[in-house]
């Protein structure tokens, strides 16, 4: 290949590849899509916040009786099993309920085994429970810890936002059910404009951004910058 056909190539590939990295899009203004689409299989999901927090397995929580120290716990952790482990009332349920129901719950028990109007306190120290997985065409791949509430965009950004060769509109949300694992599909630059749902995380889902191998190609070309750059460099000394 001529130097000239050469470095007319690789300017024309730098440009197409920085043309790749463009400007976001505008967003909508105005309300943002709640509505799933199920035709995209995003029907179980959802962008209401839980107004209320259920215990789950792997949280970590602390149980204070006030001045009575034997039975007060900085940190529990919710066994597998859903249970806790209190003095004397042994293990005790604690998943599925509310901090404040299991605070009566143990209140309740407190005071039957003997212990005189008993005040206790539960709060929750660690979501533990909340994790969620994100891989493909992002930054920084892994499983992230997340705090209730938040949302698919918010994966995405745990990891780093989305690598440049990332292919935006195929960015699919694995999902534990009841009847199995569901899959949906959603548009990265869509949630962004708010003209798509950006639904609310559960714990255990896992996140797959998907690539485009076009961009792919150019990330490639781009690498390679240097030893194309030495390369014309050094053939325009003869």
């Amino acid at each position: 290949m001529s130097r000239k056909r050469l470095a007319t190539w690789f300017a024309l590939a730098s440009g197409f590849s920085l043309a790749a990295c463009g400007s976001t899009p505008e967003p909508v203004i105005g309300m943002a899509a709640v509505a799933p689409d199920a035709a995209l299989g995003q029907g179980i999901y959802s962008q209401q916040r839980p107004q209320t927090y259920l215990l789950r397995p792997a949280d970590e929580i602390s149980v204070n009786v006030f001045r009575e120290p034997d039975f007060t716990m900085s940190s529990l952790r919710i066994g597998v099993e859903g249970n806790v482990s209190i003095p004397l009332l042994g293990s005790i349920p604690a998943a599925g309920m509310t901090a404040k129901q299991f605070e009566e719950d143990v209140t309740r028990r407190l005071a039957a085994v003997g212990l005189k109007t008993p005040t206790v306190s539960v709060n929750i120290v660690q979501y533990s429970s909340h994790f969620v997985t994100v891989e493909g065409a992002v930054e920084k791949p892994g499983v992230y810890a997340f705090q209730p509430g938040a949302r698919l965009s918010a994966a995405v950004a745990l990891a780093s936002g989305p690598k440049q060769t990332a292919k935006l509109d195929q960015v699919a949300v694995f999902r534990d059910t009841p009847e199995g694992i569901m899959v949906a599909k959603f548009d990265h630059s869509a949630i962004s404009t708010g003209a798509m749902l950006d639904p609310v995380l559960q714990p255990g889902d896992r996140v797959v951004m998907g690539t485009n191998g076009l961009s792919v190609f150019y990330q490639d070309l781009l690498k390679a910058a240097p030893a194309f750059g030495a390369f014309v460099l050094a053939t325009t000394r003869f």
